[in-house]
């Protein structure tokens, strides 16, 4: 999943901001975070479905994960000790960005295809820009207020035959609803990293230690409920497993921190535009997903909602 989408402050302006630079850095780049999370709700849907608990599964992967980020901070030299203040907003990251988030989707999962789990969590960057507005108490911009809109709409349209052709569709329903709260949680992870970011800590280092404390939450999570902790050593579950630890969450988060650097945060955007399209083409084929008009309609105006955010940020920058 989108774990990098974290970080919220733009980085310094890089000379080096075309897509297509000589070499084909930037789209290799681009290419390659595009792929690692277009693929990964496929990937999280497979790893839901194995006969180890959503929970146990989560602190499966960012433990891995946590483990591979560390040892990368520490290769690399960079600082690895902070004080109690920032594991404070370590902790409440790791809760809110790297282990409870992950389960709403991960339940979902039961009831909604992967490519639709995709564009719901990709309205992260309609409501990031909009709980950003509210913090700093100025008025959205209606560029935006206009994308978000779009951006119901589309949902909307993407479910309501789901939801109109039973009455009233609780399992849908409940499923997007708890996509939509994992949602809330990750944007407030979002701003916690931003104030993390804007008290100088590196991204890095930030997340290595709210991945570790995600696993901590769902350590103690899966202890309160009394969760037994298996293991499927079956390939499609060690594989998606390994899958979302190292290529979605680590490989994933250094190419698109790169990525960011290169060319900047506006540009990098367009990752949340058009992943929800590659998990779509993904659920397709795997799990025969029916394109209809309806369903053509409703992910075109998700698509624009977040183009248009994108293209606000970009302007904003430029």
């Amino acid at each position: 999943m989108t774990d990098q989408v974290a970080s919220l402050a733009p980085p310094t302006r890089p000379p080096d901001r075309n897509l297509s630079a000589p070499g084909g850095v930037n789209l290799g780049l681009f290419a390659a975070t595009l792929f690692a999370w277009g693929t990964s709700w496929y990937a999280l849907k497979i790893n839901a479905a194995a006969g180890v608990a959503e929970e146990v599964s989560i602190l499966y992967r960012f433990g891995i994960a946590a483990a591979v980020m560390a040892a990368w901070v520490v290769l690399r030299g960079r600082k690895a000790r902070f004080p109690i203040s920032a594991h404070l907003r370590f902790a409440t990251m790791g809760a809110m960005m790297f282990s409870f988030n992950f389960l709403c989707f991960y339940h979902a999962s039961d009831t909604i295809p992967s490519g639709y789990l995709a564009v719901l969590f990709s309205l992260v960057s309609i409501m990031n820009t909009l709980v950003a507005a509210v913090l700093a108490r100025t008025r959205p911009d209606p560029r935006v207020l206009f994308a978000a809109g779009l951006g119901v709409s589309g949902i909307a349209t993407i479910f309501w035959p789901q939801i109109a052709g039973q009455a009233i569709n609780g399992p849908v329903l409940g499923a997007v609803g708890l996509c939509i709260f994992g949602n809330c949680l990750f944007v407030a992870g979002n701003m916690i990293s931003a104030r993390t970011q804007a008290a100088g800590i590196p991204v890095a280092e930030a997340n290595a230690w709210g991945m570790a404390w995600g696993v901590v939450w769902m350590a103690a999570f899966v202890a309160l409920r009394g969760l037994p902790v298996t293991f499927e050593w079956s390939v499609p579950y060690v594989g998606s497993l390994l899958w979302l630890s190292v290529f979605s969450s680590v490989v994933a988060f250094a190419a698109y921190l790169t990525l960011l650097g290169r060319i900047g945060a506006g540009r990098a955007g367009y990752l949340t535009v058009m992943f929800p399209v590659v998990a779509l083409l993904i659920s397709s084929v795997l799990e025969d997903y029916r394109w209809t008009m309806t369903s053509l309609i409703g992910l075109t105006l998700v698509l624009a909602g977040n183009a248009i955010v994108v293209w606000t940020l970009q302007k904003r920058l430029s």
